[in-house]
């Protein structure tokens, strides 16, 4: 992850800081498996696993950090009793309470989403490792799993968009709907939360099942095919879900959700020979084929040869990413495109991948993958600025709110 982004010397010089608060996903995007209202209006809210981590992946994303200030056990349990109420009548396209009444009135919901239908807006509720100190009597339940990630080659991460002690990430085919959902638990939570960061993505980058069309990143390219599919169970159980042997039986059915914010030197790409940017990502641009492929989900040949040099090279992303040389581990990625405007040091756009991704064990999901992409070729066009990670407990079930078996 180097701090210049030229492979071919086109552009001198590091790009700044990013921004403190993620930016607005302005670009109208579009659904590659088909218009929103082929699919079903309302994603249910309640279940054996939170919605919004295997649900088919939605257009757009709106992902909250926030910091619990305060020390009561009291008002945190009520807050998530609060926020799970509110969150269920939002995944249903209700307003979270009346949003008109007397002129002295103060609405209950901020109402930029009424009139608009759910679609298929899903809430997923994570909890920080800094929740788990000695403020809220949580420090015997915190997962063995749960801890900072470690920092990896070429990282130069922001504080203030990076970690948290809890988080939400809003998924929904209408950008108003998840900006809205994310608003409204901000509100409810003032008092006990601070918000610590916000980033909103556009043009989801990877598909969570087979059935939607793998999109493209900011770089042209389709990436992430061969990661978990999550309409096969035995995939999920394998490399998702938390299984019950976890140190922490409060966790079993949920998840490890990690987030990365890695910015692109995307004017420097866009200057490299098409041939260059095939050897870095491994697979063809307009296809998405690997290298050693005619379609995108052919299977990529590692072994191959032409003239005694790999045919797809030693430093390509998708070899580096690939389950066999990872030991066959493969993470669930669910990450979006983001632009924050423009740098004002350079000129240039502040405008990358919000990657996220899912697993059951953190330290044998994502963290070796990321150690062996040190010397991805990709690391030339690209910065990871924030990071953090999350323990997402699994779905409530009727009367449950938010976690409560962490709680129990």
């Amino acid at each position: 992850m180097s701090a210049h982004f030229s492979r071919r010397g086109f552009l001198a010089g590091a790009l700044g800081s990013a921004a403190a608060v993620g930016g607005v996903g302005v670009l109208a995007g579009c659904d590659p498996a088909g218009p929103a209202a082929s699919r079903p209006a309302v994603v249910p809210f309640r279940g054996a696993h939170q919605a919004g981590i295997a649900t088919p992946a939605q257009d757009r994303l709106a992902f909250a950090a926030f910091d619990v200030p305060g020390t009561s056990r009291t008002e945190l349990v009520d807050l998530l009793r609060r926020w799970t109420l509110a969150a269920e009548r939002m995944t249903r396209g209700e307003p979270v309470g009346a949003v008109d009444g007397s002129e002295h009135y103060v609405p209950a919901d901020t109402g930029e989403a009424t009139g608009l239908a759910a679609a298929n807006l899903t809430l997923t509720i994570g909890f920080g490792p800094g929740l788990f100190d000695s403020r809220f009597g949580l420090a015997g339940r915190r997962p063995a799993a749960l801890r900072e990630l470690p920092r990896f080659a070429g990282d130069e991460l922001d504080p203030r968009i990076s970690g948290g002690d809890l988080c939400i990430q809003a998924c929904a085919d209408d950008p108003q709907v998840a900006f809205h959902a994310i608003r409204n638990l901000n509100r409810i939570g003032f008092g006990v939360t601070a918000m610590r960061w916000f980033q909103l993505g556009f043009g989801r980058t990877s598909s969570t099942t087979p059935s939607q069309q793998t999109p493209r990143n900011l770089m042209g390219f389709k990436d992430g095919t061969r990661n978990v599919n999550g309409e096969v169970p035995a995939d999920l159980d394998a490399h998702v879900w938390v299984g019950p042997n976890s140190d922490q039986a409060w966790l079993t059915g949920g998840s490890y959700l990690v987030s990365r914010k890695i910015r692109m030197g995307i004017e420097s790409w866009d200057r490299d020979r098409i041939g260059d940017q095939e050897a870095v990502f491994g697979r063809t641009k307009v296809e998405g084929a690997p290298l050693t492929g005619q379609h995108e989900r052919d299977e990529p040949d590692l072994a191959a040869r032409a003239d005694g040099t790999p045919v797809i090279p030693a430093d390509a992303h998708i070899r580096l990413a690939a389950p066999e040389s990872n030991g066959g581990v493969k993470i669930l990625r669910r990450g979006y495109s983001f632009t924050d405007g423009v740098d004002p040091v350079t000129g240039q756009l502040d405008a990358g991948l919000f990657f996220i991704c899912f697993q059951s064990d953190p330290a044998t999901g994502f963290i070796p993958v990321q150690r062996n992409l040190a010397t991805d070729a990709l690391n030339e066009y690209i910065k990871h600025t924030s990071s953090a990670i999350f323990a997402c407990p699994p779905g409530p079930a009727d009367g449950q709110f938010w976690g409560q078996q962490l709680f129990s």
